[in-house]
């Protein structure tokens, strides 16, 4: 029987971090969930280029057998794309991010895996962990020098062995493909969640909440029960038959969304500051007396942002909006070197770049290996950056007119 996603994606920034590097992505093919790292400058966008770079898989198009090459190829794409941004940029030296990736044909799902950030199957109340963690504590919990119990306050539990960004080599992704198999509930989640609160909890919370959206909200309020020590990233994804549920627009959450900088669901409260001195705190959901956790102001902006969203995703620019448009590129064009503002991308028909200026160097003038370079977009991060590469541009095309013969020399 054909199936769908019935889904929901929520983020908080926590009780500690200032900042959420985490972004989260629900559409009705695809899932997404990227936790960055690499700093204030740096971890907010590595999992924002990720994102960027699969959300334009969220189609019914793919045929069954392509999703693992469709998968890997954007996360080669995200990869790349980090690598330049580090060695371009002092600042994101040493960005990066985890991302899991699920993609659904039919009744077929892939995935792709990268980092400590997680996957979970609900399936007749059994929750199971679907990925394995590529960290240190991981590695000597397979290799028998720890317990599991051991990893949990092992001083270097935050340490990840693979991710997408700044390091040598090639992406070593996880990949696998499944049955989408009706009545199963995934969720994806970033250590914000997996880190405080147990499996146990989490497996009650999923086979209590029926609502996607009501569960997520529920599992980051546990989560900043424990004491929200870092970004806390839910998406939810149930098994439906086709058709049974009306039509979702995607949903974007994080440091990709319009509402990143959006204050934490714990709030200031007493209880609030307690919880960050007690990160060991019960996880029971118990309200505190005379507050309430998700204030009657906050109710509305999730759906008024949904909307805003589906807003930007029909301009084609939701992408653009946190980072792309600050990105210039130089080409080829017409036999000239044009100056663009953007990403070398399109998201459906939608280009995510324009031209901004038509610079007076000619192609031909220059050496065989820029012309041959700038056949391909030649990346900068910055305006200035752009404009330095095009000045060493037309530096060698005098020196090139200057070494060249005059006219009856022999």
């Amino acid at each position: 029987m054909p199936v769908d996603f019935r889904f929901a994606a929520r983020s908080d920034v926590g009780l500690v971090r200032k900042n959420n590097q985490d972004s989260g992505y629900a559409g009705p093919h695809l899932l997404v969930l990227a936790d960055g790292m690499g700093g204030p400058a740096g971890g907010d966008i590595a999992s924002a280029v990720a994102i960027a770079h699969l959300a334009p898989l969220d189609s019914d198009d793919h045929r069954a057998e392509d999703m693992l090459h469709l998968l890997r190829s954007a996360l080669r794409d995200a990869h790349e794309d980090l690598i330049e941004r580090s060695s371009n940029d002092s600042d994101l030296k040493g960005l990066g991010t985890t991302c899991i990736a699920l993609l659904r044909s039919g009744n077929k799902m892939a995935m792709v895996h990268v980092g400590d950030s997680r996957a979970y199957v609900l399936r007749d109340d059994q929750l199971t962990q679907v990925t394995t963690d590529h960290s240190f504590v991981q590695y000597l919990i397979q290799t028998g020098q720890i317990t599991p119990q051991e990893a949990q306050n092992h001083p270097q539990r935050s340490v990840v062995l693979r991710i997408l960004g700044d390091t040598d080599g090639d992406v070593a992704a996880d990949e696998s493909v499944r049955e989408a198999v009706e009545g199963d509930r995934w969720l994806l989640c970033s250590d914000g969640l997996s880190g405080v609160v147990s499996a146990e909890t989490i497996a009650q919370t999923l086979a209590e909440i029926d609502d996607p959206g009501q569960c997520c909200e529920k599992l980051i309020r546990l989560a900043l029960r424990a004491g929200g020590p870092d970004n806390i990233t839910c998406v939810i994804a149930d098994i439906v038959p086709a058709g049974q549920e009306p039509v979702q627009a995607p949903q974007i959450v994080g440091s990709i969304a319009v509402d990143r900088a959006a204050p934490t669901r714990g709030g200031s409260s007493a209880a609030a500051r307690a919880a960050t001195l007690n990160p060991q705190a019960p996880e029971e959901d118990e309200e505190d007396e005379g507050e309430d956790t998700v204030p009657k102001r906050k109710r509305w902006i999730a759906p008024f942002f949904t909307l805003l969203l589906v807003a930007l995703l029909a301009l084609g620019g939701w992408a653009g909006y946190v980072w792309s448009q600050n990105q210039f590129f130089a080409k080829a064009n017409n036999g000239s070197v044009v100056i663009y503002r953007g990403i070398p991308q399109s998201l459906g028909p939608w280009k995510l770049f324009h031209p901004v200026e038509v610079t007076p160097i000619k192609v031909e003038d220059l050496k065989p290996v820029e012309q041959s370079r700038l056949q391909d977009p030649v990346r900068r991060s910055s305006r200035e950056q752009i404009d330095a590469y095009i000045h060493s541009l037309n530096n060698e095309k005098k020196d090139s007119s200057a070494n060249a013969p005059a006219d009856g020399d022999h």
